[in-house]
């Protein structure tokens, strides 16, 4: 599979994620509905972690449904608890995994300890069950990894730039780190934020900068 082929193919696949609530309902049915024949399942809050996910893995030249690696968005944190548990039955011939924010980490240590799937009591312990935390989010990382100027290449690519200016101009965030500008920008439409999350994944592994916790969460899948 070349870039090419693989960019094309992750597009085709995420593209349809609108974002809202029934977007990620039906996202989590998708996946769910896969997990009996999974041999690994990575638990991830949102839609934009699978997104990011599955696009970093096809730029690697990966095709995760063929290796049945199934990636669940659970719709936010505070579900783990709920998914470990459904997902309990499986854990002797499934690879279970996962990925968060930096503010749900706790939570994620708290899930895992509940349900007995480990007893993490550090980070390195929670990757050692194959779980990540990103500092301080996803965006912020994949930010961090693509650079502020290739930031805003995409952004002028997408036709998105003057709407990034004219954001960079309000009161509220004049004066601000692009880095916190541009995060906030990428937050304030769950569209954008989703479209961004394949665009900044793809340009992350095109410059061998994927973030940490996704490369090593790629890698323990």
């Amino acid at each position: 599979m070349d870039v090419t082929e693989g960019r094309e193919l992750a597009r085709r696949a995420l593209d349809g994620h609108l974002g809202g609530n029934a977007a990620s309902i039906r996202a989590t049915a998708r996946a769910l509905a896969k997990v009996e024949s999974a041999v690994a399942v990575v638990l991830v809050e949102g839609i934009s972690d699978q997104i990011a996910l599955e696009t970093a893995a096809v730029g690697r030249g990966r095709d995760l449904e063929a290796e049945r690696v199934v990636i669940v968005p659970i719709g936010g944190a505070h579900a783990i608890g709920r998914f470990l548990t459904r997902l309990g039955p499986l854990v002797t011939r499934v690879r279970l995994a996962g990925l968060c924010d930096l503010r749900e980490e706790e939570i994620f240590r708290r899930g895992l300890n509940v349900t007995h799937v480990g007893s993490p009591r550090t980070r390195t312990d929670m990757e050692h069950l194959g779980f990540y935390v990103c500092v301080n989010d996803l965006e912020e990382e994949l930010i961090r990894a693509v650079g502020t100027a290739g930031v805003e290449a995409l952004f002028d690519s997408q036709g998105d730039l003057r709407s990034f200016r004219s954001f960079q101009s309000q009161p509220a965030w004049r004066g601000q780190k692009p880095e916190a500008q541009m995060w906030r920008f990428l937050r304030s439409s769950s569209r954008r934020n989703l479209r961004y999350a394949r665009l900044l994944a793809e340009a992350a592994v095109g410059r061998d900068t994927l973030p940490r916790p996704l490369d090593a969460l790629l890698t323990t899948v």
